[in-house]
């Protein structure tokens, strides 16, 4: 990708009011790419003023800003979504269980509602990115991220021959149109729109020889990545920066390349995948501070995974919480994120009928400690009840009724520092009336988008929260060799 320059920008912003993407581009959503792209989200400080603190190594690579997220109450300032719109929610609404949908999807409201939930996290001050807006950055007007987006299209289109023919049979003439030379001419000739949406369907071509008119008759199969709406599980954010998980269903795994594409072009550092026999999805992810992160295994993710995180130095964290689901393992809890959530300092949310020993589905957490001379980690504790180990930590526990559960009162959007966004009001009011909130919470109609088996929380990738400690270092005012 071309570095970015105050030129860039200044083109890209004035061809916005006359691209043909506005159909599909929303300004401010595009304006916040570019802002991503060229390093300033944060308005930080001149990098002399910091080069030798603390906050130059977590927040800085090669002096662009990375991707960082400590603790899920620090404030949210860039989150990754994804519209759902365009030919793959289509393709996923023709038959929603086999697409892992939960109910049949009205397409147009959740398009709206989608568009409501950017507008209340831009309301917050947060930058938010749609994964279109981040493919289409710069195609128009750079050829570098032009030549990109026809690669990664190229390679998720497909041609091949009918069964039961043989490309010898063909003339030359005709073995040529299922050339990749022929597909590049192809994808050459597209508008960005059209590109973007072969990356998101992962069409496949079947030629068969016609011997009349154009010689070949196509038709057409498709591997639509209809679950991308939930840009939480291709990826988690740690304290070290973003790990690329491994999706549990096989018709979500291209959704991780896709993403990391995303990820490369934005100039946020990936700092590790998750490999075979791993899996390991974001809804199961918690980060809990510098010394605490927890990982639910079960349904989607599993233990190979946490030992991978840890084996590699991924997490950046003192403690892991391996919150296990050994009882349970139903579609409707399938994530940690569908049962948990932190609301604020001291306090969450947890499902009331996992929480006690005697629940026939609680949850038990084994907890692992980093040894700081070896940098490994050891198993300290094993099968701790999951709200004795969060009482443990010091949190009140607001419990959640299994009726508001399945309507993804668990599920929940932590801004940080309180400001909570949740798409269930009854569960909201309890939240609120609750001695131990200290913050908000901000109720939208998120109705279309729960049918498709996700909430806010699932529609959004956090890939940066400013650590607390830094807030308050910068709070406290730095000489220009980074001390006090």
């Amino acid at each position: 990708m071309d570095p970015p320059s105050t030129t860039i920008a200044a083109s890209m912003q004035a061809a916005m009011e006359e691209n043909p993407l506005d159909r599909f581009r929303h300004s401010r959503s595009f304006n916040d790419v570019m802002a991503v792209d060229a390093g300033h989200a944060l308005h930080p400080p001149p990098l002399k003023k910091i080069r030798k603190s603390a906050m130059s190594e977590a927040l800085f690579t090669n002096g662009r800003l990375k991707a960082v997220q400590e603790d899920e109450n620090e404030v949210a300032e860039v989150v990754i979504v994804c519209e759902p719109e365009g030919a793959t929610l289509m393709m996923g609404g023709l038959h929603p269980r086999g697409s892992l949908y939960e109910r049949p999807v009205n397409i147009d409201t959740a398009k709206a509602q989608h568009a409501g939930f950017r507008e209340v996290l831009r309301a917050q001050g947060v930058r938010v990115l749609t994964v279109r807006e981040i493919l289409a950055f710069g195609v128009e007007e750079r050829m570098g991220a032009r030549v990109e987006l026809e690669e990664l299209a190229a390679g998720t289109l497909t041609y091949k021959l009918a069964d039961g023919h043989k490309e010898a049979d063909l003339t030359e003439a005709d073995r040529h149109y299922l050339s990749n030379a022929y597909k590049r001419e192809v994808v050459g000739a597209m508008s960005t729109s059209q590109l973007i949406e072969i990356c998101l369907i992962n069409p496949t071509v079947t030629l068969l020889p016609s011997y009349r008119d154009t010689g070949l008759t196509a038709s057409y199969t498709f591997e639509p990545l209809s679950n991308l709406v939930y840009t939480r599980d291709q990826q988690v954010t740690t304290c070290k920066g973003i790990v690329m998980g491994r999706l549990r269903s096989a018709q979500r795994q291209k959704e991780v390349e896709l993403m990391s594409y995303c990820f490369r072009k934005l100039g946020l550092p990936i700092a590790g995948r998750i490999a075979e026999p791993g899996f390991l999805e974001g809804g199961d992810f918690f980060p809990m501070g510098q010394d605490l992160a927890l990982v639910g295994v079960g349904l989607r993710s599993n233990v190979e995974a946490c030992q991978q995180l840890m084996d590699r130095d991924l997490l950046g964290t003192r403690r892991l919480g391996v919150v296990r689901d050994d009882f349970d393992r139903d579609q409707d809890r399938m994530h940690l994120d569908c049962v948990f959530s932190v609301l604020g300092e001291g306090c969450c949310i947890m499902l009331e009928t996992i929480m006690g020993e005697a629940s026939a589905t609680r949850r038990l957490v084994d907890e692992y400690v980093r040894d700081d001379t070896t940098g490994k980690y050891s198993l300290a504790r094993e099968g701790v009840e999951f709200s004795a180990f969060m009482r443990g930590e010091g949190y009140a526990i607001i419990p959640i009724k299994h009726e508001h559960q399945l309507a993804y009162a668990c599920n929940v959007l932590n801004l940080g520092k309180g400001r909570i966004i949740s798409v269930h009001a009854p569960s909201a009011r309890q939240i609120v009336q609750h001695p131990a909130f200290k913050g908000d919470v901000q109720v939208i109609d998120f109705s279309s988008v729960t049918s498709m088996y996700g909430s806010v929380h699932c529609a959004s990738q956090v890939v940066r929260r400013v650590p607390r400690r830094f807030v308050q270092e910068q709070q406290n005012g730095m000489s220009d060799d980074g001390t006090n």
